[in-house]
């Protein structure tokens, strides 16, 4: 009989004590093969104590950045050993099956690095599957890599820049390009994975709590843009192991380049992002 397949679930969570129960709940905590472990990152609510009660570890630092703990869970962390490593957002509720379906979609193939779970809610959840379907593209919400592309990056040095907002898309490019840089770049070393999904809370846009987070997540979004031109460069030319400790150490080299786009969805929010990002790399 063939050794069971470990793996391990690493849920990613700030000020998340609305949300953190149901996910949880979500996942196989019965299961003897899947250790769970609750990365709690600069959270100022009940996050934490919540986990505690469930049959799960808890990381509980205090610096916030999803980018960073990821960092510090898969690198720093001693002990963290698996055969698959299923990434989850701590607002997010993960559909029945899902955790073994990413691991048996990372097993059907070696050159596989990392599988992608589905958004299963939301008005544009039909479109959002059939895009990262086409290409081949993931989410932060749910996604898996495999063991062997974990203990490759470990080895390479390569790390997640400290500040960078939607790791997401990174981790996809360094799956894709197997740790090189763009010339090395193969669709197929991510693969969508049809049997998992997850639900995300849709926004109420009635709400003065759900605005306030939906305008930070804007500016979030835009900082994200103007991030992903500094790393897609960086990518074509020398390469992932020339990734900064923190994106705002080349925003100097970078800011003068940069305009608000001329959109009007888009316009103030670029503004706001230009504006933090000259302040990160002033301090």
């Amino acid at each position: 009989m063939e050794p069971a397949v470990k793996i391990v679930v690493a849920v990613l969570a700030h000020n998340e004590e609305r949300r953190i129960g149901a996910c949880l709940a979500s996942l196989p905590l019965g299961d003897p093969t899947v250790s769970v472990h609750v990365v709690v990152n600069g959270s100022r609510d009940r996050t934490a104590a919540i986990a505690r009660e469930r049959r799960v570890i808890v990381h509980d630092w205090p610096e916030g950045g999803k980018a960073r703990s990821w960092n510090r869970f898969l690198f720093d962390t001693p002990g963290i050993e698996g055969d698959v490593f299923v990434f989850v957002d701590g607002d997010a509720e993960v559909t029945p099956g899902s955790i073994t379906a990413l691991a048996v979609t990372l097993a059907a193939d070696s050159a596989i690095n990392a599988a992608a779970g589905m958004p299963r809610n939301g008005r544009r959840a039909e479109q959002y599957r059939a895009e990262m379907t086409a290409s081949r593209g993931l989410f932060g919400d749910l996604y898996a890599l495999s063991g062997t592309f974990v203990a490759k990056l470990r080895a390479s040095g390569v790390r997640l820049p400290a500040d960078l907002i939607g790791d997401d898309s990174l981790i996809g490019a360094l799956a894709k390009t197997d740790l090189a840089d763009e010339g090395g770049w193969r669709d197929a070393r991510i693969e969508p994975c049809a049997g998992a999904g997850f639900l995300c809370e849709p926004a109420d846009l009635g709400s003065p709590r759900s605005l306030h987070m939906q305008y930070r997540r804007m500016i979030n979004y835009s900082v994200r843009h103007f991030q992903n031109r500094i790393v897609t460069a960086v990518m074509r030319g020398p390469g992932p192991t020339a990734l900064p400790e923190r994106m705002a150490d080349l925003y100097p080299e970078w800011l003068g380049r940069f305009r608000p786009r001329r959109h009007p969805v888009w316009w103030w929010f670029d503004r706001q992002a230009l504006a933090r990002m000259r302040a990160s790399a002033a301090a």
